[in-house]
């Protein structure tokens, strides 16, 4: 039996995210995230999601795989988020698209 069957199961999109999320996913993955730490599945309107998972003592967190999570969890920084609850959802907010485009940056 999966020992992490009790847990709470939670599938969280980028709008969704938390600070406390977001923090796990960094401690998880200081590097990133590769290949081998995604899960894939079929929601239940049969779409195909990609997450990866971090745990809490009590819930199992599928968080769906984006540019813009990848772009907030090398640009994390805990400062940003201080005067922010844990569970709140409006503290992390969606990354400038031009800020993510990858270039040369003259700074």
């Amino acid at each position: 039996m999966d020992k992490n069957a009790h847990l709470n199961r939670v599938i969280v999109d980028f709008k969704k995210l938390t600070p406390e999320v977001l923090k796990l996913l960094v401690e998880r993955y200081p590097d990133g995230y590769d290949d081998r730490n995604i899960i894939s599945f079929r929601n239940g309107q049969g779409e195909r999601i990609e997450a990866v998972e971090v745990l809490t003592e009590d819930t199992k967190y599928l968080v769906k795989i984006s540019a813009k999570l990848e772009y907030t969890m090398e640009n994390y920084d805990e400062d940003d988020y201080e005067d922010f609850d844990d569970d709140d959802p409006t503290a992390v907010v969606e990354p400038d698209p031009e800020d993510m485009v990858d270039g040369d940056d003259e700074d």
